[in-house]
């Protein structure tokens, strides 16, 4: 009796240690765009979705790691099984939805130009006409300034790394950039270089380009991991994460998705 009592022990055990077993989660991200993600002076990763991350991961039973990819190979990556899940600032589009799924909404940072204040630029085609604007490549930012300042006389140049698109605007190759406020601010506007550029007017709108929100991007079908995502990111907004992340990285911006 003894020895049965020990084994139905032992197997509860291992099946309570299966249970608890973390599932492994690859993230696949865009590194050099801060305050959303990026690497210190140590190498380490950091940011606002970098901490979004790992809270997600430790509600979720996740063991997370990382997998860096140039922005517009993200969702090519991804189909590749490259990685599970895009955690970089990708904002849920028709477009995208296309090709890839998407979480549910975890936040939402409004789009806004950037340029000299000296210049009192405006964000539309008639006050941006002869200009260039540089955007990154496979951002919803570039979608958008192709589809309402292109057509209308704007030179729309795309980069791989924003941070090469501050380099050229300082160095007066461009005009001015359509960025997510969030990352102009923190990348660009703070930091010595952007001194004398300020944001030039309201955010853009269009919902149908810009999109209803950030969330992960996953393969299309990945039903079983969209549910336990969707799970964990309603614990992260309802426990407060996202609000504390927000104000931390964010602070003044209404973060809040359109659910």
């Amino acid at each position: 009796m003894k020895k049965r009592s020990a084994l139905f022990i032992a197997l509860g055990m291992i099946a309570s240690a299966q249970a608890l077993a973390q599932e492994t989660l690859r993230y696949g991200l865009e590194s050099q765009y801060p305050p959303f993600e990026s690497r210190n002076a140590q190498g380490d990763l950091e940011g606002f979705d970098i901490e979004l991350g790992k809270a997600i991961c430790q509600v979720g039973n996740f063991d997370c790691k990382w997998v860096e990819s140039s922005f517009d190979a993200l969702i090519p990556a991804l189909q590749a099984k490259k990685f599970d899940a895009i955690n970089s600032a990708m904002n849920i589009t028709a477009a995208r939805a296309k090709s890839i799924d998407f979480t549910k909404p975890i936040y939402r940072i409004p789009s806004m130009l950037i340029g000299k204040q000296s210049e009192k630029l405006e964000p539309t085609a008639a006050a941006l006409k002869g200009k260039n604007i540089g955007v990154l490549q496979g951002s919803i930012q570039e979608t958008y300034a192709k589809k309402h300042w292109e057509p209308q006389g704007v030179t729309v140049t795309a980069y791989q790394d924003q941070n090469q698109v501050y380099n050229d605007m300082v160095a007066g190759r461009l005009d001015g950039t359509l960025v997510m406020s969030a990352a102009g601010q923190s990348g660009f506007l703070d930091k010595p270089q952007g001194k004398g550029f300020a944001f030039a007017g309201k955010p853009v709108e269009d919902d149908a380009v810009l999109g209803s929100g950030i969330g992960f991007g996953l393969r299309k079908g990945d039903a079983k991991l969209k549910g336990e995502l969707d799970a964990a990111i309603t614990k992260v907004q309802d426990n407060g994460t996202v609000s504390k992340l927000a104000a931390k990285f964010f602070p003044g911006i209404d973060v809040t998705a359109r659910q």
